[in-house]
């Protein structure tokens, strides 16, 4: 091998200078061109170093002469040929691939949490599968916090371990992919590919920038209370987010140009996520129908205290309450998380000429629509036709994929989708075992025994007891396990240390809605909102916990003055 280093605007003079008649070597200097690396850039020349094969090197060596030609300042089209022989100094070292494994601290941290819980003492009447499942559990929070891999790799690796320690079975660390509401979560993903694909996304988007779009406040405040009409009737949180409001805040955001990945998120998208998901859980708080696990409530409830909550008893105790959180946390969001457009009093008329331009509805937005009227008409009549959420979305994306409006390459292509999946069902098993494993009915006696110790007034003993049920959700990727894991122990304390029965009773109701807005995976609508990639996951959780606070205080506040009005305690 000999080295060559050119100092040229390009390299096709040494092919001509190479004997016609010799038909390879033309071929190997076209292959050498083809090979070059990038130039480097010296004053007002370019220098590039590469290797040259040893049977290519006497061409070139015989070329020499004719091109060393003397070159002029300024002139990049003259260049100087200089052989040498080959030594491993001379040839460029390959640049170092990046690294493209685990982020090495929070990857130790995650690891760490783990370690140093599976060998705490395990405590009485714990069992020790329930003990090591919660160190594996926690580790991987860590991990989804501290991102040392995506989501799904990191949920991976700790249903790997769960497997490895033998704490769970293969089947049983699998076994939440077979639940509906991760499919849901995915189903609504492949749903806002066929409206952003077809167009009508943009179309009701430039709608609403039309009525509402003059300041980001107002178009927010639409979105938020077109979502809590529609809760009564659609009584499933992931399938609202997903089915109908993410497609369309992502295309409201991209018709504002806040896109994903090109530092314009802040614009507006950041802001209409958080907001459009902390509303979320509010609305489904404030309808007995508007949360798939509400009636799980409404049961646990009669069974323990022998009374019913009904509909109109649940909407009336939420209405007050519900209300001025729905008109507040948008408000407090748009202060301390503000989108860095606020005003745009020309967005409805440039929306106006958008749509003028789009003209008339095309077949493929056609079928989207009808696709969308049929699958939320299952929703809301689910119930009485037999069909439940996750079946009638499937039974919409057929009639996409049939009619070619999405296709199955485009939803193998929906990454965050199938990452979604992924890290949602690992933790809804995980979720869910620890439960069976009998840890959750250990920490709620646990609490019963500490609260009811205190000798303290029947108000503090229950503001106490909310407290801890309201942030133990940090441990629950689902508000129905977590209802079923400790509502009726909470209850029971809670009206044995004095707390009127009804009145406790529709407190933890609605708190197992609201305790939804902590984390990205602890209600059916987080993993959606937060899949759409506009807010990092810091802030997620930072933000979450301060509207957490917000809401207790409105609705043990302003809603318990309400309640004291209309005689529940």
């Amino acid at each position: 091998m000999a080295s060559l280093a050119l100092t040229s605007s390009y390299l096709p003079s040494l092919r001509s200078r190479l004997p016609k008649s010799d038909s390879n070597a033309q071929i190997r200097c076209s292959s050498l061109r083809s090979s070059l690396p990038k130039a480097t850039i010296f004053g007002n020349g370019i220098r590039t170093s590469f290797r040259i094969p040893s049977s290519l090197s006497s061409e070139a060596k015989s070329v020499k002469p004719a091109l060393n030609i003397g070159s002029s300042r300024g002139n990049l089209s003259a260049f100087t040929v200089r052989a040498a022989s080959s030594s491993p100094s001379a040839a460029v070292a390959p640049a170092s691939q990046p690294w493209q494994g685990a982020a090495i601290k929070p990857l130790i941290a995650s690891i760490a949490t783990g370690i140093i819980l599976w060998f705490v003492p395990v405590p009485s009447g714990v069992s020790r599968n329930a003990w090591q499942l919660l160190a594996i559990f926690l580790a991987t929070i860590v991990g989804i916090i501290t991102q040392p891999l995506p989501l799904g790799a990191v949920a991976l690796l700790g249903l790997g371990a769960s497997v490895l320690t033998k704490t769970l079975t293969f089947s049983a660390a699998f076994s939440a992919f077979g639940d509906p509401i991760p499919w849901l979560i995915a189903l609504a993903f492949f749903f806002a590919r066929g409206f952003i694909k077809t167009g009508l996304g943009n179309r009701i988007a430039y709608q609403f920038v039309s009525l509402f779009g003059s300041s980001s406040l107002g178009l927010g405040y639409s979105l938020v209370f077109s979502e809590a009409l529609l809760a009564p009737a659609i009584p499933s949180v992931s399938a609202r987010a997903g089915g109908i409001f993410l497609p369309l805040v992502k295309s409201l955001c991209v018709a504002c140009g806040s896109n994903v990945g090109d530092g314009t998120e802040n614009r507006l998208g950041s802001w209409l996520m958080l907001t459009c998901f902390q509303t979320s859980v509010i609305s489904s708080s404030m309808f007995l129908t508007a949360m798939a696990a509400n009636p799980l409530s409404a049961t646990l409830t009669y069974n323990t205290i022998k009374q019913t909550i009904g509909w109109t008893d649940w909407a009336k105790a939420a209405i007050v309450p519900g209300l001025i959180s729905l008109i507040v946390v948008p408000l407090l969001l748009y202060v301390i998380y503000p989108p860095t457009v606020k005003s745009s009093p020309d967005a409805p008329k440039l929306a106006r000429e958008k749509l003028d331009k789009m003209g008339p509805m095309t077949k493929n937005e056609i079928i989207m629509a009808g696709t969308l009227l049929l699958t939320v008409g299952l929703w809301v009549f689910g119930g009485v036709l037999n069909v439940d959420a996750v079946t009638a979305a499937i039974l919409g994306l057929s009639v996409l994929l049939v009619t070619g409006v999405v296709t199955w390459k485009e939803c193998l292509g929906e990454a965050v989708a199938w990452d979604t999946l992924t890290w949602f069902a690992a933790l809804i098993a995980m979720a869910g075992y620890l439960n069976k494993y009998g840890l959750i009915s250990w920490f709620s006696q646990t609490v019963v025994k500490f609260v009811g110790g205190l000798g303290l007034s029947w108000q503090l003993s229950f503001g106490i007891l909310v407290l801890l049920y309201f942030y133990s959700h940090y441990f629950f990727a689902s508000g129905a396990a977590h209802i079923g894991a400790m509502f009726t122990a909470f209850l029971s304390v809670a009206s044995a240390l004095g707390t009127p029965p009804y009145f406790g009773a529709i407190v933890l109701s609605f708190l197992s809605n609201l305790m939804g807005g902590l984390t990205h995976y602890g209600i059916g609508s987080a993993p959606v909102f937060y899949g759409a990639n506009y807010v990092p996951l810091a802030q997620w959780w930072g933000y979450g916990f301060l509207v957490s606070i917000v809401n207790i205080i409105i609705w043990l506040g302003i809603g318990g003055m309400w309640w004291k009005a209309i005689g529940l305690w």
